[in-house]
């Protein structure tokens, strides 16, 4: 498996792993996963290993492969008006 940097890429602070989420946006389609990955101290970015990044583009082909497959189960609104 490949590590982490250690430091992060846009802005040179420091990186620690992480618990994280990925959110893969298809289309209207959102799938949330739960990953291991760095996260930047000072910045947020978060950083993956290859084999996560390599895991996350694969989920992101199956999704646009079987979208015609899948069942909704529920609806999604977003609600113009600013409250």
């Amino acid at each position: 498996m490949t590590e982490l940097i250690p430091v992060c890429p846009l802005c040179g602070g420091g990186v620690v792993k992480q618990e994280t989420e990925k959110i893969i946006r298809v289309g209207q389609d959102v799938v949330i996963l739960k990953v291991k990955a760095g996260v930047c101290q000072h910045c947020g970015e978060k950083v993956y290993t290859k084999e996560t990044h390599e895991r996350i583009q694969e989920i992101r082909r199956e999704l646009k492969e079987r979208i015609n497959e899948l069942k909704p189960v529920g609806h999604t609104y977003i609600y113009g008006a600013g409250i």
